[in-house]
Formats: structure tokens, sequence, C-alpha cells
């Protein structure tokens, strides 16, 4: 923001301190207002005819703002992709340790990305390791959506799972 004697316009379109309007003023004008009341001349909306200025406590205000930033960061929620990789051949044991994961991931907010690495001939038969990771879907519909089906990606198949929203 532009302030004081930063304002490069002749004339300026002055809001008080209390948000009342002043109307049309000369840039010095406005100046010696703000600066006999004790505060700063700043600059509003500088694409409007005649730029709007408004007379405020700037360091208050930059503090205000800093405090609403700092609480708007606090509640929004960082969403971590965590993998569970699995292969076309996997046994049962194995598989639901790897349910068991991507459930635990999943329960803390993550979203889950499952993939099949085929190696050697397995790649003719990509329909098992579909079948895989429509499994691992099914057995998480309960607490999870599926944001992207499974997909081929050169010799690897990947499916994505999102929590499901809290209401």
């Amino acid at each position: 923001m532009i302030i004081n004697d930063a304002i490069r316009a002749r004339e300026v379109r002055l809001v008080g301190a209390n948000g009342d309007q002043i109307g049309v003023k000369t840039k010095q004008e406005a100046l010696e207002m703000a600066q006999n009341a004790n505060l700063d001349l700043v600059m509003v909306a500088p694409n409007a005819k005649p730029p709007v200025c408004r007379i405020m406590d700037y360091g208050k205000f930059r503090y205000e703002q800093q405090k609403k930033d700092k609480e708007a960061r606090k509640k929004q929620k960082v969403i971590n992709v965590k993998e569970v990789r699995l292969s076309p051949t996997i046994e049962e044991h194995d598989f639901n340790t790897k349910l068991r994961n991507a459930r635990k991931f999943l329960t803390k907010g993550d979203k889950v990305k499952a993939a099949i690495r085929f190696r050697g001939r397995a790649i003719t038969h990509s329909e098992i390791g579909r079948v895989v990771l429509e499994k691992l879907a099914k057995e998480c519909e309960d607490i999870a959506t599926v944001e992207q089906k499974p997909k081929m990606e050169g010799r690897s198949m990947f499916l994505v799972l999102a929590p499901k929203a809290e209401k």
C-alpha cells in the first residue's frame, strides 16, 4: 500500500478515520488533515478516478492484518499424499498389512496413493493389478472416496483415495 508522501496523485477522494466521506481534496490538504490527527494517509483504491485515500493508523492496520493472516493459516489443513506400494501377486496377509496402513493414513486426513509396479512379463496381465487396486478401494470405501480411478503410467498403475469429508 502507498502511504503519506509516496502518494503521487494530485487530487484524492478522502475518507475520514471513522469511515465518513470527506470528499475530493488535494494531496497536500489530505496530508495535512492526516498529520493534524496524528494518523497516516493511506491509498486504498489507486485505480479509481480520483484515487481513494483513507486517514488511518497504518501501523495498527498492518498489525491487525498480520493477525488475520496468522489466524487463517492456523485454520487451513495441509493434506499430504502417502503412498502404499503393492504388487500384482500380493498375498492375503501382506495385502491386509498394506490395507491397515492405508486406513491409518486416511483416518489421519491424508490422501493415499496406491501403486502397483509390474515387473518383467507381469505387465501383460495388468488386469490382475487392477483387481488388487479395486479390492483396496472397496475395503476403504467406508472412510474414503476414490479420487482417481486405477490408471496405467508406464510400468506402474495408480489409484488415489481421499478421506471422506467429515460433517
